[in-house]
This record gives structure tokens, C-alpha cells and sequence, in this order.
């Protein structure tokens, strides 16, 4: 999975997501290369649900199954 600035560039690819004890590992590089492993803590998971609102959810929801378009 690639995270792209708006510019269309790779800012980081993520190579897994695991479970790690009671956190998810997010293991990646950071434009292509510097490799970094990051923890989301359930703290951290809440705190980001609070960010989003109705139509963001449905939005998310409904991303999986959009086809893919590269920004313009």
C-alpha cells in the first residue's frame, strides 16, 4: 500500500500491518527509504475515530469498492 502526496509522489509505502500485543505495527518505508515501524495504540485508534464525521465514514466505506484513479 503506497500513501502519495499531493503532488502524486510516494511519501510512504507500507509493507504490513500486524498485531502487535495489544497495538498495530505498521512496518514501511518513508519516500523509499528510510524503513520505520510505527504503533497505533488503541488510545491513538480512538482518537482518530473522533476525527471523522458521518459522511467521512460512509466515504471510507465506500472507497473499497471505487475503482483506483491516479490525481490529477
Amino acid at each position: 500500500m503506497q500513501l502519495k502526496t499531493t503532488d502524486d509522489e510516494s511519501l510512504m509505502d507500507i509493507q504490513s500491518l500486524r498485531q502487535d500485543g495489544e497495538n498495530l505495527m505498521i512496518e514501511g518505508r518513508i519516500m523509499g527509504a528510510l524503513p520505520i515501524r510505527a504503533i497505533l495504540t488503541p488510545q491513538e485508534a480512538r482518537a482518530a475515530l473522533k476525527l471523522l464525521d458521518v459522511h467521512t465514514i460512509i466515504f471510507l466505506l465506500t472507497l473499497l469498492f471505487r475503482r483506483g484513479q491516479r490525481p490529477a
